[in-house]
């Protein structure tokens, strides 16, 4: 046992003062410090500096660490202009970014004060970085394909990945699943992933309309997906459109990225099935693809959580940044108020769609904390604060466990 006294905690439903930590793995109790002293009088004590505060451990819901390459290579601009890039150039991609590359990536979360991340894995070349990574892992294997003469042979490179992903056995590794795209996968392939998931209880991801691209081709089979689809895979029509796609996972909480081009019955779907939606906003300005439409979703009560994507459509794997993006992007919205909400969605909101017994400092949840060494005492506005001054994380605890500071 070990105790651990800031001045502030950050829940981060409220600002606590005066109060102490008492944790191993899990937080065991908040308090005064002297009380306990007394109920743990065997405990290691750790006094923090002046105007220290203890905050929960970030949340990434949805990164691509394989391309983690990528920092001049891929256009920008278009959601289009970006896929052509990316096919174009996806061997140098994939080919230069070996686990040196993806561990970097991986550390440059963890210093901006990421504990936990949803890995969508498309290869599983990023399986050892991720099951040897300091972190909490959701490894989210990823299925695609449209086309039905090829779904064996996919489908079982896809069972291969996700068998590999299961054989990691350590604390906070969990193996995942990942539907590509409504545009991407083949219904038949869907279906039988969703039978694993549904048997083992899976986490369960996929992107959902992210492009007008994707909006014309999935309602008219029409657009630059056409043309794109025709001369690559010469397929003249979708797999399948977006309401047919929702069906398959009405039973299944699921975790739908971007969603900046879905409609009032998408939504109305997505509300009524309690899925979650991930928001990367960096991403979605760089692809060209709008804003998120978030007053929309609150009105419809459905969670939103807020995420980096990959290093092929941002340029830092950090969420203060990615905060401070949507803090901008949303101008409409009242500006207090839209800082606390996107530090739920990076803690306690994610850890509810995601299942995670973290994303709170709170008795019973995991030691998953963040110290931050603010300049002076912090006031009414300080998830503004803590989103635009970026202030130095001096420790970070992941179940316990310190794993950087002293």
């Amino acid at each position: 046992m070990q105790i651990i006294s800031p001045n502030y905690i950050y829940t981060p439903d409220l600002l606590l003062k005066n109060q102490a930590i008492a944790y191993d793995k899990t937080i065991e109790k908040i308090a005064p410090l002297d009380e306990l002293k007394k109920l743990y009088p065997d405990a290691e004590i750790i006094e923090l500096q002046e105007n220290s505060l203890i905050m929960p451990g970030l949340i990434n819901s949805h990164v691509h660490i394989e391309f983690s390459a990528n920092k001049t290579t891929l256009s920008y601009g278009d959601f289009m202009n970006w896929l052509y890039s990316v096919i174009e150039n996806r061997q140098e991609l994939i080919g230069g970014c070996d686990s040196a590359c993806m561990s970097k990536a991986i550390e440059s979360m963890l210093e901006s004060g990421i504990t936990t991340f949803g890995a969508i894995s498309s290869h599983g070349m990023d399986l050892e970085a991720c099951a040897s990574s300091p972190q909490n892992v959701l490894f989210f294997n990823e299925l695609i394909g449209s086309q039905a003469t090829m779904a064996d042979a996919l489908f079982d490179d896809f069972i291969s990945r996700l068998d590999a992903s299961k054989s990691i056995k350590r604390e906070g590794f969990y193996p995942a699943v990942a539907i590509h795209s409504p545009y991407s996968v083949h219904p038949i392939l869907i279906k039988k992933a969703l039978e694993i998931v549904k048997d083992e209880d899976l986490k369960l991801t996929a992107h959902f309309m992210e492009s007008e691209h994707e909006r014309a081709w999935l309602d008219n089979s029409s657009g630059e997906f056409k043309d794109f689809f025709e001369k690559l895979l010469k397929q003249k029509a979708n797999v399948s459109d977006s309401s047919e796609f929702l069906a398959h996972f009405n039973t299944h909480k699921t975790l739908l990225t971007h969603a900046v081009k879905a409609n009032e019955d998408e939504l109305n779907s997505i509300a009524t099935n309690a899925h979650t939606i991930i928001h990367c906003p960096i991403s979605n300005r760089l692809l060209g693809n709008g804003a998120l439409d978030l007053q929309e979703l609150e009105a419809k009560n459905i969670n939103w959580v807020c995420a980096t994507d990959g290093l092929s459509s941002n340029y830092k794997l950090d969420l203060f940044e990615e905060m401070k993006v949507a803090l901008f992007m949303h101008h409409n919205m009242p500006l207090q108020d839209l800082a606390k909400k996107l530090i739920m969605s990076v803690t306690k909101n994610a850890a509810k769609a995601l299942g995670l017994n973290t994303g709170e400092i709170k008795e019973g949840k995991a030691a998953d904390m963040l110290v931050l060494d603010l300049e002076k005492e912090p006031n009414e506005e300080l998830a503004i604060h803590l989103i635009l001054h970026r202030y130095n994380i001096s420790k970070i605890y992941i179940n316990g466990k310190v794993v950087k500071g002293k």
